[in-house]
């Protein structure tokens, strides 16, 4: 059996969840061979689940999304990183109930970008998603030597509100060594940076933006786009219109039109990374899930991609969850044949929440009870 799943958002890590999945089916069959292999889609806790695969955890201080140092990782493989910008300049490093979503920078994680060159990264996977940031990418961009100057020659404020002022851009001082390195973004998104589904538009209000401060990020970012076009041709605004761009908050289109990146759904490129394929041909039965099982995990998220994998693979899928919000049918198009829902066993939500642990070990007993018995 092999349990590959991602993390319950504010309550348990992919790691803890293996755990407690694992528990609870040895309360039922207790010599039943179980394998972890956590798993991320690009956003927050990918570093952890690439740790969980094998991957050494390197720590370091960077520039947070507020400007203030923080302490942030990435995970080193021989020649191969695993980077997440939410590391660096997540919502989760945010104090709680702060929001900066007009100046909240990148800078951070073009920090962590450099420090995988440092340690000889010849492949570099970047996992977006979970940003506080809706900058473009300038902020990571100017951390590994690009220059964006307001009229007077200056430096531009910081996030994607200091783009309004931006009157130069000039990339030429970008680290060379990305001309040598393979570097694929990871991300669950394919949206465009800006527009009706830009990065904006569609998440910004996530990081705290009123209706006014989307409309002056997506000026900023559409003015930051004909800047750049001035500086280095058409090539800037095609990649502004390419899937991927904006994800989390435009730092793909940094990567795309700065250095070099190309694009690949985040899950598939995550289950690559972490041999899901070898572990697959070892299991029986797949347990995936997430904190909500919805209409969003139908479209790129961690659960459907294993599932995508272990149906083409003809392994059959289950999934664990905290809520459930897809019908028998949603989930059978999906190839998950059965989804356990921590809500099924307590319906107050906090609970859910509080008790996440303890009830996913029973949840996983009365899964093993219909699968296993």
């Amino acid at each position: 059996m092999l349990v590959a799943a991602d993390k319950f958002k504010g309550s348990l890590t992919a790691v803890q969840v293996a755990e407690r999945v694992t528990a609870g089916i040895r309360h039922v069959v207790p010599d039943v061979r179980v394998e972890a292999l956590p798993v991320a889609d690009g956003g927050d806790g990918t570093v952890a689940a690439a740790v969980a695969a094998g991957f050494e955890r390197r720590e370091l201080r960077v520039t947070g999304p507020l400007g203030e140092p923080v302490t942030a990782a990435f995970a080193l493989r021989g020649t191969t990183a695993v980077v997440e910008m939410a590391e660096a300049s997540g919502l989760q490093l945010l104090p709680e109930g702060v929001f900066a979503p007009l100046t909240a920078t990148t800078h951070g994680s073009g920090e962590l970008l450099r420090a995988a060159l440092d340690a000889g990264a010849r492949t570099i996977v970047f996992g977006v998603g979970g940003s506080a940031t809706t900058d473009g990418g300038a902020g990571m961009l100017a951390a590994l030597g690009a220059r964006f100057l307001d009229g007077d020659g200056e430096p531009v404020g910081p996030g994607g509100g200091g783009l309004r002022d931006l009157a130069t851009a000039d990339l030429s001082g970008l680290d060379p060594r990305f001309a040598d390195v393979d570097l694929v973004l990871a991300s669950d998104v394919d949206n465009p940076l800006t527009g009706p589904k830009g990065a904006p538009a569609v998440f910004a209000p996530q990081k705290g933006a009123t209706e006014r401060d989307v409309e002056v990020l997506d000026a900023a970012l559409t003015h930051y786009v004909a800047v750049l076009e001035e500086a280095i041709g058409p090539r800037a605004a095609e990649a502004a219109a390419s899937p991927g761009a904006g994800g989390a908050g435009g730092i793909g289109y940094g990567a795309l039109v700065g250095l070099g990146a190309s694009f690949r759904p985040g899950i598939e490129l995550m289950l690559d990374i972490l041999g899901f394929t070898d572990a697959l041909g070892r299991a029986t039965l797949v347990i995936t899930g997430e904190g909500s099982l919805d209409e969003q995990t139908l479209h790129g998220k961690a659960p459907a991609g294993v599932a995508a994998a272990a149906r083409a693979a003809d392994v059959d899928v289950v999934a664990v969850c905290g809520r459930l919000a897809l019908p028998p049918e949603a989930l059978g198009r999906a190839g998950i044949r059965r989804a356990y829902a921590l809500t099924d066993l307590e319906p107050d939500t906090a609970r859910c929440i509080a008790e996440a642990g303890p009830l996913l070990e029973r949840l996983a007993s009365r899964l093993a009870e219909d699968f296993l018995r």
